[in-house]
């Protein structure tokens, strides 16, 4: 199914989903209109939060680590032939830099 284009009944069938979802939530009552303020609140909070944060400083590095760390060296520790307890090990050390570093770059913007 990966890069199949939806079928015409797939998307008929979503248009018709979502126009029945649309007609039959009661946005009238106020624990509705509560529930999707706060489904807003918590994706703006995400956004603001996990991705500005997190994601953009981990693409950053990975970008410097992907022009300054050769493809043979990654092979090396990475590939079908590489020893797994090393490549395990070398796996955890650098996530566990990545997650610190994010983790101290939220701490820091939060001051």
């Amino acid at each position: 199914m990966r890069g199949e284009k939806m079928k015409n009944r797939d998307k008929f069938l979503l248009i018709v989903s979502v126009f029945l979802a649309m007609y039959f939530i009661p946005f009238d009552k106020i624990a509705i209109q509560k529930a999707v303020a706060e489904a807003l609140l918590m994706g703006q909070e995400y956004a603001r939060k996990h991705v500005l944060l997190c994601l953009v400083p981990a693409f950053f590095i990975a970008g410097a680590i992907a022009s300054f760390v050769s493809q043979q060296s990654v092979i090396k520790y990475f590939g079908a032939k590489a020893n797994k307890f090393l490549s395990y090990t070398v796996a955890s050390v650098s996530g566990t830099i990545l997650s610190e570093y994010n983790g101290l770059f939220i701490k820091l913007n939060d001051i």
